[in-house]
């Protein structure tokens, strides 16, 4: 019986995950905000962030490198930096909130990521904007692994291309998840379950790269937009409906 049931869990995490990639590669974000909130209906919500945060970077790496000349490294450098002072804050939320109300914030935070993105609402772009993006990232990525919409919001005000937008994204991603799998590593988070099953997702995340490469260049970017964000709907509603239950 304990068998059967990882079995289900790794399948069902291979297809979560699949999700994920694929939305990240058709709109540059939306891999924690997919995986997050559905992870957390199969599983508890801190092995959801973790196994988040383990099966994407190498996703968010490879797409960096592959795609470094369209990269803005000098805002990517100043991002990194502040998510770095915002990591230990998340730290301290994943770790000591109780798992029905950490599923219920990380719920609230997609909600409301998809209503910040939707409404293509723009922030401050000069140092002390990009500084406070920064930290929320760095918070976001430790607390709840949904660390995209403040700088969707952010990069949206720095009218950034879709290749740009997708590349710097990447290279931020990088760099905040990095950290974040450092402070995991310190508090003690990457155990045994995680790691079994991240790698039963991992396979999943080239394969869910590659279909949404297909469609990158053959649909218009507001509509991968849109598709990304009717799917984060139901992904919140999910992870809702788990706490309620």
């Amino acid at each position: 019986m304990r068998h059967a049931l990882r079995v289900l869990l790794s399948i069902a995490a291979f297809g979560i995950v699949l999700l994920g990639a694929f939305a990240q590669s058709v709109s540059g974000f939306g891999f924690a905000l997919v995986t997050v909130p559905l992870l957390a209906t199969v599983i508890d919500p801190r092995t959801a962030v973790v196994v988040t945060a383990l099966t994407d970077i190498g996703l968010t790496v490879v797409a960096a490198v592959r795609e470094r000349r369209y990269v803005r490294w000098r805002v990517t450098g100043a991002l990194t930096a502040a998510a770095l002072l915002g990591v230990p804050l998340g730290l301290l939320v994943l770790v000591t909130f109780p798992e029905r109300l950490l599923s219920a914030l990380i719920a609230v935070v997609v909600l409301g990521c998809v209503a910040l993105v939707w409404s293509g609402a723009r922030v401050r772009t000069g140092p002390v904007g990009i500084g406070a993006v920064g930290v929320l990232v760095g918070v976001l990525t430790a607390a709840t692994g949904t660390n995209g919409p403040p700088l969707v919001a952010a990069f949206h005000s720095l009218g950034y291309d879709p290749r740009t937008f997708r590349a710097t994204l990447a290279a931020v991603f990088s760099g905040a998840g990095l950290i974040g799998l450092a402070g995991f590593a310190l508090a003690g988070r990457i155990d045994a379950e995680v790691l079994r099953l991240s790698l039963a997702a991992l396979p999943a995340v080239p394969l869910g790269w590659w279909l949404g490469n297909l469609l990158f260049d053959r649909i218009p970017p507001l509509v991968f937009r849109r598709i990304v964000l009717v799917g984060l709907l139901g992904s919140a509603g999910a992870a809702l409906a788990a706490v309620a239950a």
